[in-house]
């Protein structure tokens, strides 16, 4: 286990409640243990996993992650399964302190770091988006008040045009009086 590919990593991390978060279930496979392991590590230890290291998911939230992966894997869960952060998941190697455990953790971290990383790259170019997007809505607007002002333009011009047409021709220029 000691070089799990990240993108086999990556495909066991959720986002629940703004969270990226992995469940016991998978943990524990990882971990080469049974679910109720990783149970009894939270429960025997609860100084180490406090809220924001693990929580149970609401049944809502297990119904919606249940519906989006078409596995056997839920249909033989009795209880709500809980799912850790990234820090519940490094508190859990250091309990379960196995050669597995730690290998996994690390390429665990990893992952997390990679996904933190490109979370950030990708923050910075949903700002860059969303600056491009206001100069694009600002000169839209510069343009429509240019175009009214050209349109305006032109209207006077061309009332200058036909103006000139309809006039005299014997009014226009000098008029010179001659004295005899």
């Amino acid at each position: 286990m000691e070089n799990l590919p990240t993108s086999f990593i990556e495909n066991k991390i959720y986002e629940i409640r703004g969270l990226k978060v992995m469940l016991d279930s998978d943990l524990a496979s990882l971990y080469e243990v049974e679910t109720k392991r990783i149970n009894e590590a939270v429960k025997n230890n609860p100084e180490k996993f406090p809220k924001d290291f693990y929580f149970e998911l609401v049944k809502e939230e297990f119904e919606i992650l249940r519906s989006k992966f078409s596995t056997t894997k839920f249909s033989k869960t009795r209880t709500l399964p809980k799912v850790f952060t990234e820090q519940g998941v490094y508190m859990l190697a250091t309990i379960l302190k196995s050669k597995v455990a730690t290998d996994v953790t690390i390429n665990i971290m990893r992952t997390f770091t990679k996904l933190r990383e490109f979370a950030l790259t990708y923050k910075d170019i949903v700002i860059e988006l969303k600056n491009l997007k206001e100069d694009l809505k600002l000169n839209k607007n510069q343009t429509i008040e240019n175009t009214k002002h050209i349109k305006t333009a032109f209207e006077l011009l061309s009332q200058i045009l036909d103006d000139t047409k309809n006039t005299d021709e014997k009014v226009m220029g000098f008029k010179v009086e001659r004295k005899l």
